[in-house]
């Protein structure tokens, strides 16, 4: 039989307090990355907080006052635009992130490295806006904006995002420099895929693909032998087109070497796909 873990669901104002955890936590974040390594050393990463960036140093205000500046305005347009699907956790996240950067300004920038800020700048507001959308939550700005723009030319939202990204990092390069801007770029790089691995996680499980002649054999040798659960899929040969059985099977990295000497074993001929699952819910994993 499989490995289990039995959890039960988890109630649902603990979901809610595990939310607003993350959101306010995450939010968190993002102003101490900002504070610590962006601002200090002028690198305007896209967003709402790329624009305080570049206008902070441009009029002397605070970002934080700044940021509220944009995105208040940004939620209610939102709200009278789109609807009111936003709830009260955008709102939140909206108001919070630039309350978070004005108690945190007080913190000393921990380089004037303008690359080692990029670097950790980036990796401190990814994990920061990671832990945000997994409270499936947002801090407003540009994808409000983007949404906005969305609804009156059928944008796609990621290329508006991107679009809005893109000018703010040019117009970095014209109030600054051309090379803080592409420390910008940098930045932005970093904290997509830094987003992605909190979303998704490291990528400890893989998935393999077992195609066979002898599939029954090593149907029995990873339910027994391995103790994982095996799910049996139809394939067709793409040369004999002849319809033939293919196994998927998700293990952890430990038992990786294990499941492929097993079928090697079994069938040294067998056809074999390891792949990375970054993400794997259910019976013998993680319950998120």
């Amino acid at each position: 039989m499989a490995k289990r873990r039995n959890r039960k669901s988890l109630p649902s104002w603990l979901v809610i307090i595990k939310d607003y955890t993350y959101l306010l936590v995450g939010a968190t974040l993002v102003a101490i990355a900002f504070n610590l390594f962006l601002y200090p050393n002028m690198i305007a990463s896209g967003g709402v907080v790329g624009i305080s960036t570049i206008l902070g140093y441009v009029t002397g205000i605070e970002p934080g006052y700044i940021q509220w500046a944009i995105n208040i305005p940004l939620f209610v347009a939102g709200v009278a635009v789109l609807g009111k699907q936003f709830g009260l956790k955008t709102l939140i996240g909206t108001v919070y992130l630039p309350l978070a950067v004005l108690v945190t300004a007080h913190l000393e920038p921990v380089t004037e490295n303008p690359f080692l800020a990029a670097l950790f700048g980036g990796v401190g507001v990814g994990v920061g806006l990671g832990l945000v959308f997994r409270g499936r939550a947002s801090t407003g700005g540009v994808d409000l904006a983007a949404q906005i723009v969305h609804k009156f030319t059928g944008l796609r939202l990621g290329l508006g995002i991107l679009i809005i990204d893109g000018l703010i990092v040019i117009s970095s390069a014209f109030v600054f420099n051309i090379e803080l801007a592409l420390y910008a770029l940098i930045t932005l790089y970093i904290t997509s895929k830094t987003i992605d691995l909190v979303q998704m996680g490291m990528g400890y499980a893989k998935v393999a693909f077992i195609i066979s002649s002898q599939q029954e054999d090593i149907r029995q040798a990873i339910l027994h032998d391995l103790d994982r659960g095996v799910t049996r899929l139809t394939a067709t040969g793409g040369y004999t087109n002849t319809p033939r059985e293919m196994l998927m099977c998700v293990v952890n990295q430990m038992e990786v070497t294990k499941l492929k000497e097993l079928v090697r074993h079994i069938d040294p001929a067998a056809f074999v796909v390891v792949t990375d699952a970054n993400e794997v819910l259910g019976e013998g994993f993680k319950v998120d």
